[in-house]
């Protein structure tokens, strides 16, 4: 990415990208490690009749009648000497909003017969990133759905203060990356707070470009830097009308912390969704955390650290998973979690890998946000005015990949061995994920889920 600068403004506005840049972290590929990546891109556009007529070539960031030296030199000190005073700590109030957020995103994004994986909380990150920009009645519908009872300010804290403590070292590895790209063609005025905020926040880099064929492989060559070349391209192309891409990468990398031998992998019949039954490798274990409701069965596999669990949650012979996931809830999801209990499970489940690629307009249209579609009736003036036309959300687009291996995705079940009376030890826990089951990635701080999908086929 290249930078023009022409005055100033363009000199200052590159410090606050190098200033950005400062928070990244670039990693490896650990080779079979499980590993997770996930990307939220929003193509916000403006369009008008205009746009088919005429566009301005002009090279330029803000407005040339703002003191855009001042906004930008104060936002800095503004960063530097107020981090600390924006720092939520994670209680119930967030936990349910996260929890409830994730559980309807994940219900409305399924496909009924193929895999499907969604992380909730890069959906969540990218979209909070653009409410910082709305006002009026879109900003109420984005923050009803984003916060809850809570406001964009409050998630914003919250948001920040719960990544931030999310661990990432050695062999349980989450990373969290977020970039603003701007069409700098003078064409609009950014409003610097909106982009401190992102600074702040989110750990946004800000990115100005000329959005032509460099700027989608800029773009491109950041998404797979920032998911370990797991996905590399989430844009295919930048339409004249594109003004900005709000960008979210989600990377997860652990291994078990209690791995599979070679002689734990043995074949094993898988029940598709449509009735077809396939022979594929299945990974056998015992595990030492037991779930069990009315509804399903299934245990949790800690990854190294124990920071991290990979959750199966296998609907019981008489329950369709469609019937149970439509019974879902936040609220029984993190009870469902709360209340595993220590038991030996002999358990089986598939190794796996798959992409998943969603364009989630509608959806978020359907959860309550119609008014940051609308090319008419958006407001987006806190982020930004175009000479142009109304700016809006075009395009929310999600890109997802997991692989499950003997050595990625590791947990190690902690065993507890008390001396007593002897006794008849009770029977193991049987769990056998040879049917099409709901899996997730936990925090186990929390039990809200980083990363939410079905197994419907091999």
């Amino acid at each position: 990415m290249s930078f023009l600068f022409k005055n100033n403004t363009d000199l200052d506005l590159y410090k606050i990208v190098i200033k950005g840049k400062k928070f990244m972290k670039h990693s490896k590929l650990y080779t079979y490690s499980f590993l997770l990546a996930l990307i939220i891109v929003l193509f916000i556009v403006f369009r008008t009749s205009v746009i088919k007529n005429s566009y301005s070539e002009t090279i330029g960031f803000v407005d040339e009648s703002a003191n855009s030296d001042y906004i930008v030199e104060n936002a800095i000190n503004f960063s530097l000497e107020t981090k600390q005073e924006y720092e939520k700590l994670t209680d119930d109030i967030f936990i349910k909003n996260m929890a409830d957020f994730s559980i309807e995103i994940f219900k409305k994004t399924i496909s009924p017969t193929e895999n499907s994986l969604v992380s909730p909380l890069s959906i969540m990150l990218a979209l909070a990133m653009t409410a910082n920009g709305a006002d009026g009645e879109t900003l109420f519908e984005m923050e009803r759905l984003l916060a809850g009872s809570a406001s964009i300010s409050d998630l914003n804290d919250y948001l920040h203060s719960f990544t931030e403590n999310l661990p990432s070292i050695e062999k349980s590895k989450l990373e969290i990356a977020n970039s603003i790209w701007i069409r700098d063609d003078g064409s609009l005025t950014i409003v610097p707070d909106f982009l401190q905020t992102a600074i702040d926040f989110y750990k946004a880099t800000i990115n100005k470009s000329s959005f032509d064929i460099q700027t989608l492989n800029d773009i491109n060559d950041w998404v797979k830097s920032n998911t370990d070349g797991l996905i590399t391209e989430i844009i295919e192309r930048i339409e004249r009308d594109d003004i900005m891409f709000l960008i979210n990468a989600v990377v997860f990398d652990a291994e078990w912390m209690s791995g599979y031998e070679e002689s734990d992998v043995r074949k094993r019949d898988f029940t598709n969704k449509n009735g077809n039954v396939v022979n594929i490798d299945f990974m056998h274990s015992e595990e030492g955390l037991y779930i069990e409701n009315n509804m399903v069965i299934g245990f949790r596999k800690p990854y190294i650290h124990d920071h991290y669990s990979f959750v199966a949650l296998l609907p019981k012979q008489d329950v369709n998973i469609e019937e149970y996931i439509y019974s879902l809830t936040g609220e029984s999801f993190i009870n469902t979690l709360e209340n595993s209990y220590r038991s030996v499970v002999r358990a089986s489940m598939p190794k796996f890998e798959f992409e998943y690629d969603i364009i989630l307009n509608s959806t978020l249209m359907e959860l309550g946000i119609p008014l940051a579609f609308n090319e008419h009736f958006a407001d987006f003036k806190k982020m930004a005015t175009s000479r142009v036309g109304n700016i809006f959300i075009s395009k929310v687009q999600h890109k997802t990949f997991i692989s499950v291996d003997e050595i990625g995705t590791k947990a190690a079940a902690a065993t507890s061995v008390t001396m007593t009376a002897r006794s008849v030890p009770p029977p193991p826990k049987i769990v056998h994920l040879d049917r099409p089951y709901v899996f997730a990635i936990i925090d186990n701080k929390t039990n809200v889920p980083i990363f939410i999908g079905t197994i419907m086929a091999f």
